[in-house]
């Protein structure tokens, strides 16, 4: 059965973005579809999320340069249907080393393909660094689909805008013809405040078949789940933060076929 590979992607950071990756990919396990979350952010928040250690050397940092490989890297988590590839502070050297090597911008592509094309994963979720550097422009190459995680405040149209053209240059160019946006996914939304409701209301009403039913609440249970080693499901299984994120799971899951193995 074949594997989709998703990136989640915005050049903002503090939207939601490796909440929305961790969440999503735990709730998709949940429903037993296999699923590996790779860490591409030298920050390693999700891994940390996921409740794994960094280690020296464990992260995609060796493969990009073609020593090892990705298979290598493959990690489990206490959740079935879960798996991480982790990430650690030597990622944030290839932003640099990576420009120089041929064909720099399919690198991740190269390092993933085996592990897409195992029958190991239905899905692949890619959190990338909140930069539109070297290491995001190679999660949109390897990717399938690109999922955005929008903040729910006015500033957040304009970089939706600017990773929208992002798209769009890459398809142009060649580097992934096949690459579109699959879906926005609407964060920390805050009901009490009218700007956010109006910011999804313009969302809607510019991307209708893009943006996602489900919208992400702005919960305190949902900051400090990071911090505990767990996604929300772990942590407060029936807040609204876990509602939402099933919910949301259940959309990606019927809009991209994704089914049990």
């Amino acid at each position: 059965m074949a594997c989709t590979v998703f990136t989640i992607a915005n050049q903002k950071g503090g939207v939601g973005k490796t909440t929305t990756a961790v969440n999503l990919a735990a709730a998709l396990a949940e429903r037993k579809i296999h699923t590996l979350v790779v860490d591409l952010d030298p920050q390693a928040n999700a891994t940390s999320a996921l409740g794994i250690e960094k280690q020296e050397g464990r992260s995609l940092y060796k493969p990009l340069h073609g020593e090892g490989n990705a298979f290598e890297m493959l990690t489990p988590t206490q959740w079935s249907h879960l798996a991480l590839i982790p990430s650690e502070v030597d990622l944030a050297a290839i932003e640099i080393e990576l420009a120089q090597q041929e064909n720099y911008l399919l690198r991740l592509k190269s390092v993933l393909d085996p592990i897409r094309n195992s029958g190991g994963y239905r899905a692949i979720i890619i959190d990338c660094p909140p930069a539109l550097g070297m290491l995001s422009m190679n999660s949109l190459a390897a990717a399938d689909h690109l999922l955005i995680a929008l903040q729910c405040e006015y500033m957040a149209l304009e970089g939706l805008g600017q990773i929208l053209k992002v798209v769009d240059r890459l398809k142009n160019a060649g580097v992934n013809p096949t690459l579109d946006v699959g879906g926005i996914v609407m964060t920390m939304f805050d009901s009490r405040i009218n700007l956010a409701k109006q910011v999804v209301e313009e969302v809607r009403q510019h991307l209708p078949d893009k943006i996602f039913q489900t919208v992400i609440p702005r919960t305190v249970r949902l900051s400090e789940a990071p911090s505990f080693g767990k996604p929300i499901f772990a942590y407060d299984p029936h807040g609204p933060g876990a509602t939402a994120y099933r919910a949301l799971a259940k959309e990606v899951a019927e809009r991209f076929k994704l089914t049990e193995r």
